[in-house]
């Protein structure tokens, strides 16, 4: 078939379709009339992708379509059916196509973490660095345990949510850098690595644990998701594979921001278990327990629930319709 034949034996058809997606108001037989002239258009965009994929004419008809599309449905309204489809599908796929690079992160943070405490325990100088005897002491034995009770529960949970959902927006934010999301995860992983060697100095490594592990576990997995979901949106701008680079960039793009939601729940759930599980007075077996089922339960969903969507068709991205359809790229 012949694109340019065939553009112009409808030109008129998508000419006066233009002109009514333009118009303000339309009578009764004129939304007919756009409603007929909006199905034509759509089959033949699917003629021309099938039979002559012209990525101009591709693309001159995905526009008018978009733009006559969004005239036809007026405003979504969000519904308990959208809402069941993102959090049973959507947003478990999000997650489950960034696994690999969460535990990756994960790795990279634990080694960093454990060289810098070996390395800071080990020599005095480096731990001198941190503080005199009486500091490192007072740190230890009060301000550690202190940071986790000196506030109310409530406003200790809105402030840890805050500065983690910062952080992991630093991550995702600066991603397609590359050096952002790793600046982040070494930042924090020597800054708990600094804080083990304190403790370790001053026999106080038990509590340490005790503190970390109730809301630690399901907390720096949020940020090894964040900082992964970073660095899986620069990897697909520097190996886009049979994608451009934009369309690479536009689809992990939209998956990264699916994870971002996700990550807003996960983050509150941390901050509520850091605001009143750590600071209360459970034994410690139950509190770190609790932050075991919270990450256990993270894992299932991402991991059962990413496959279980993936073998029922489901995507973490958006429709075509919805993102826009993809040009022809030789």
């Amino acid at each position: 078939m012949d694109a340019n034949a065939f553009a112009l034996a409808h030109q008129h058809e998508w000419d006066r379709l233009r002109h009514l997606t333009k118009r303000r108001s339309l009578s009764g037989p004129e939304t007919d009339e756009f409603i007929r002239l909006y199905q034509r258009t759509a089959t033949h965009l699917a003629t021309i992708r099938t039979s002559s994929p012209d990525p101009n004419l591709v693309l001159r008809l995905s526009q008018l379509l978009s733009a006559a599309r969004a005239e036809l449905s007026g405003e979504r309204v969000l519904t308990r059916s959208a809402v069941a489809t993102f959090f049973r599908m959507t947003l478990p796929l999000a997650f489950y196509r960034v696994r690999w690079w969460t535990v990756g992160v994960m790795v990279a943070f634990l080694l960093i973490a454990t060289t810098t405490a070996i390395y800071t325990a080990t020599i005095p100088q480096v731990l001198g660095m941190l503080g005199g005897e009486q500091e490192l002491s007072q740190y230890a034995n009060e301000a550690f345990a202190a940071y986790y009770s000196e506030f109310p529960s409530a406003d200790f949970a809105g402030q840890v949510w805050t500065n983690n959902a910062r952080i992991a927006v630093q991550a995702i934010a600066g991603g397609i850098t590359g050096v952002v999301p790793a600046f982040v995860l070494y930042e924090n992983a020597a800054a708990i690595g600094a804080s083990a060697a304190i403790m370790h100095d001053q026999d106080g490594l038990g509590v340490f644990f005790q503190l970390i592990l109730p809301h630690g576990q399901l907390e720096l997995t949020a940020i090894f998701i964040a900082a992964g979901a970073g660095l899986s949106l620069f990897w697909a701008m520097v190996s886009p594979g049979s994608r451009t680079r934009a369309q690479a960039l536009a689809q992990e793009g939209r998956t990264t921001v699916i994870v971002a939601v996700g990550l807003v729940l996960i983050l509150a759930v941390s901050g509520a278990i850091e605001g009143f599980v750590t600071p209360s007075d459970l034994p410690w077996v139950v509190k770190i327990l609790i932050g075991t089922i919270a990450l256990a339960a993270y894992w299932v969903y991402t991991i059962w629930g990413g496959r279980w969507a993936l073998a029922h068709g489901g995507s973490a991205d958006l429709s075509e319709e919805d993102a826009g359809y993809s040009v022809p790229v030789a």
